[in-house]
């Protein structure tokens, strides 16, 4: 092959560029690990810190050495909290880039808009975010907590603490509403109850007709289940008008994009929530976590670190023994692997796959907000994801594929 002084300056370029870069950057062997995370737009609170924990995840498996042999490469793509763009990169990631996995996702609507393509491929799809549960897919692994993992816990401690008459205000989505007949299902357990459930598109920002509604009602509580940087707002609203002083507060999703660093400690300090992570927690993996977070990132970075980002985390190294344990990435054997009970000691604790939903037991943790900390109250161990196992059973339907409204 005759070799021009073209061909030889651009191989020598290549061959420099290789040399600066991770052996694993770019080989034909690699397992291809795809993301598509909101890393920017009006959820990047929540896709900025997942991003991050995928590749603390993949550089600490091939940093061991791989996963029998091979390399991980991420193809990532930043969805800029566009659905439409979920479903136009989930295409590109099957049909051009030709993934082994995917992980990623953040509202019910992004997960909703590639599950169909990823399924369709043969791509196995993890989810690893808090959602209202329900969705049954063999080929999809869902390993945030549900409604019975977390508003089970956070519900009977509110009434517990604070009385039976609560107004729910819950973002104007899928999950957003099945979160709040979750909460009226809890409520109604402890005899307790709703007043009044108010719902908001994401992008509203100007509470203050709903604030003057609240203090007309008088509950005696709050249940916020608001998502996304507009719905933050409410938060500050409310402790403007001083009604945080008088009407307390849990919430299903503060927190889980850090609002809670965000507000100042006289707007959160006392609100209730229940998450599965802790960061107070003193497990070896917690601190091995937390100082590698530290190390690479930098030590304010750590301050970031949320439930969903270690969910992620987790998600990814539930994948990476289920590759190492079948041998490989084919996709059934993958999923029978998970199928089998599979585990892994992560960062908030023990995290299972329960093989008849493809949900996780996980640890949950009731927590307060105190000078912008979540502290814990009381811990939870291992809460089974009974919710979905009521409607979804893949081992006696592995053909299911649909999303139920569990019956409340």
């Amino acid at each position: 092959m005759k070799v021009t002084r073209r061909r030889f300056m651009q191989n020598t370029a290549a061959l420099a560029a290789l040399g600066a870069a991770p052996r694993w950057a770019e080989s034909a062997d690699n397992i291809k690990l795809g993301s598509v995370l909101d890393r920017s737009g009006i959820f990047d609170a929540y896709g900025k810190p997942m991003d991050r924990a995928e590749r603390l995840a993949v550089e600490n498996i091939n940093a061991a050495g791989g996963l029998n042999g091979r390399m991980v490469e991420i193809i990532a793509y930043d969805t800029q909290s566009d659905m439409a763009l979920y479903t136009q990169y989930s295409q590109q990631l099957a049909r051009r880039d030709r993934v082994d996995v995917v992980h990623g996702g953040i509202l019910s609507a992004s997960r909703e808009a590639i599950r169909p393509t990823l399924r369709k491929n043969n791509i196995p799809y993890f989810y690893n975010v808090l959602y209202e549960g329900g969705v049954c897919d063999r080929n999809i692994f869902c390993t945030g907590i549900t409604p019975a993992q977390q508003i089970e816990v956070l519900i009977p401690a509110a009434v517990g603490r604070w009385g039976k008459k609560a107004y729910i205000l819950a973002a104007d989505y899928n999950y957003g509403q099945i979160t709040a007949k979750w909460v009226q299902h809890y409520l109604e357990q402890q005899g307790a109850g709703a007043i009044q459930t108010d719902f908001f598109p994401l992008d509203v920002s100007d509470f203050s007709a709903t604030i003057t509604k609240i203090q007309s009602a008088a509950p005696d509580m709050l249940i916020s289940a608001l998502v996304g940087g507009a719905h933050l707002s409410f938060y500050r609203q409310w402790a403007a008008t001083g009604m945080n002083a008088r009407i307390p507060m849990a919430s299903t999703t503060l927190g889980v994009g850090n609002e809670h660093i965000v507000l100042t400690p006289e707007e959160g300090n006392g609100i209730l929530v229940a998450y599965n992570y802790a960061q107070s927690g003193n497990s070896p993996a917690n601190q091995e976590f937390l100082s590698q977070w530290g190390a690479k990132y930098g030590a304010q970075s750590v301050e970031e670190i949320h439930e969903i980002a270690v969910s992620h985390y987790q998600g990814i190294l539930l994948w990476a023994e289920a590759v190492r344990r079948a041998g490989g990435v084919e996709r059934d054997a993958l999923i029978t692997t998970l199928e089998s009970g599979i585990q892994v000691e992560g960062p908030s604790g023990r995290v299972t796959i329960d093989p008849v939903t493809h949900h996780a037991v996980l640890d949950v943790h009731l927590m307060e907000l105190a000078n912008q900390r979540l502290k814990v109250v009381e811990s939870h161990p291992q809460r089974q994801p009974v919710d979905t196992q009521t409607v979804c059973d893949l081992k006696k339907n592995p053909d299911d594929n649909r999303q139920y409204e569990i019956g409340i």
